[in-house]
């Protein structure tokens, strides 16, 4: 049994792409350990798990063989009866196979299958210096990442997603000696880029996380995701509510930073008379912020954004914070205030110059469609037909809305506030809502009896029309989402 040492390879890149990070990590890693058992080096994984931060890819691995074990092969040769002619001495085939084993004929084995018996070559070879396989099993690994678009840098002919600064690579105390993208590797990491901007000298792979978090970085997103609640939710604490995390959004938080820090932030409170929907939406999906609800789970004019560095001066960075914010805040009551002016009613005028399908007509003749459809359904579930024929001519209005525009997640949400500010009953208003439930796997279906009339209408109407118009889904294409409307 060969000793194990751990190992480390670290490649240091520049940020690379926030949402391919997790993956390319993954499939560092799977492709370094591929690689070391497909050449029989022998393994210990223990809870070993991909490291990576924006600027890092890193697989540490806790135990790994110095090297192969012996190589024991197999050829097969010639049955007796090619291999030897009636004097017994070798013939041609006999001689070439002998050669090609580079030994004597007599010196070959032999074995016996169902055909009879032949000579076999075998041979045993020492195992090879896992130090000498590495460079070819990172190549290997590099070569199976998911990169769609290979970055180049200087006059070089290799690529990959970021351009490559520094190579770490050891097994025990040793540098294994390789070369990728151009670099030598050694045991130089490099530290945060503002807070450590130096090298990190590793003496052996298990000081890589310690070594690190020395020089303010934290390699384990699993780390960097805890800390990030924890503060986000510290800070959402300090300022008397609850922090609005969502997977996505903290997934994409974990893979910006190597040193998170929270830091609450607030804005006008006049912003709050906007749909909280549209104001939520642009805090996580175009800042990557975390809002922040009071108990009934409200907006509040808070909100904390996760600076990748511990301030001296926090109030200048919550400033900074505030002020990307604020533009598209104002935007957005605008919008809504315009909105307000022309109403849910008047905006459904412009349906009529929006075509849905060629052969469907426009988006006016499907409403009309809906209608009919929601008058029909209704009876059956018990809800009032006039309601839902009111509500359906009316869901498709906020479409032509300026906050849909600009925020075309709103659909439906947009409509329902429109219908409360146009005195609308609040059955109609939420049907509007509900109409698009369910809006994603794992979503709830619309619960009151006049949106699920029209979410029930739409769909029908979808999938009547689609198959009437012939745009039946194929194998891989589905332009209309017919499959999604049965599920739904």
């Amino acid at each position: 049994m060969s000793h194990l040492s751990p190992l480390l390879i670290e490649l240091g890149t520049e940020e690379l792409p926030v949402k391919a990070l997790p993956g390319l990590a993954q499939a560092f890693f799977d492709g370094v350990v591929d690689g070391l058992r497909k050449r029989g080096v022998e393994l210990e994984l223990g809870d070993a798990r991909p490291l990576s931060t924006p600027r890092r890819l890193a697989v540490l691995l806790p135990g790994v063989g110095l090297e192969q074990p012996e190589q024991h092969s197999e050829v097969l040769g010639p049955y007796l009866n090619i291999a030897l002619d009636a004097e017994g001495q070798p013939t041609k085939a006999l001689q070439g196979f002998a050669a090609k084993a580079g030994i004597d004929w007599t010196a070959l084995e032999k074995t016996t299958d169902n055909k009879g018996e032949r000579f076999v070559h075998r041979a045993v070879t020492p195992g090879a210096r896992t130090a000498a396989l590495l460079p070819e099993i990172l190549r290997e690994a590099i070569a199976g990442m998911p990169i769609p678009k290979p970055m180049r840098w200087g006059d070089h002919s290799w690529g990959f997603a970021r351009p490559v600064h520094w190579l770490v690579l050891l097994h025990g105390g040793d540098v294994v000696e390789a070369e990728l993208f151009g670099l030598k590797a050694d045991r130089m990491s490099r530290g945060h880029r503002f807070l450590h901007d130096k090298t990190v000298w590793l003496t052996q792979p298990q000081d890589y996380v310690e070594s690190l978090r020395a020089a303010f970085v934290l390699v384990d997103p699993a780390e960097r995701r805890q800390r990030i609640v924890a503060e986000v939710e510290a800070a959402a604490a300090t300022a008397g509510g609850s922090a609005r995390i969502t997977e996505d959004n903290l997934e994409q938080v974990v893979n910006l930073v190597e040193w998170p820090s929270a830091v609450l932030c607030s804005f006008e409170r006049a912003f709050l008379a906007v749909p909280q929907e549209a104001l939520i939406e642009t805090m996580e999906i175009n800042q990557k912020f975390f809002p922040v609800l009071d108990d009934g789970g409200k907006l509040t004019e808070k909100f904390i954004g996760i600076a990748n560095i511990e301030s001296n001066d926090v109030a200048e960075v919550a400033k900074g914070y505030e002020r990307v914010i604020r533009p598209r805040f104002a935007d957005a009551k605008f919008f809504f205030d315009e909105d307000l002016k022309q109403g849910l009613q008047a905006m459904g005028e412009g349906l009529k110059t929006v075509t849905y399908q060629a052969k469907l007509g426009s988006v006016a003749d499907k409403v009309a469609r809906v209608v009919s459809l929601a008058e029909v359904i209704a009876p059956q579930v018990g809800a009032d037909p006039l309601l839902a024929k009111l509500a359906a001519q009316l869901a498709k209005n906020d479409l032509q809305s300026r906050m849909v525009n600009e925020f075309p997640e709103l659909q439906g949400i947009a409509g329902r506030h429109y219908a409360v500010a146009g005195g609308e009953s609040p059955e109609v208003a939420l049907a509007i809502d509900e109409a698009y439930q369910p809006r994603f796997g794992g979503d709830d279906i619309a619960l009151s009896p006049l949106g699920k009339v029209l979410a029930i209408a739409e769909r029908v109407d979808t999938l009547a029309g689609g198959f009437a118009a012939g745009l039946k889904p194929t194998g891989n294409k589905d332009p209309f989402a017919l499959r999604r409307n049965a599920l739904g």
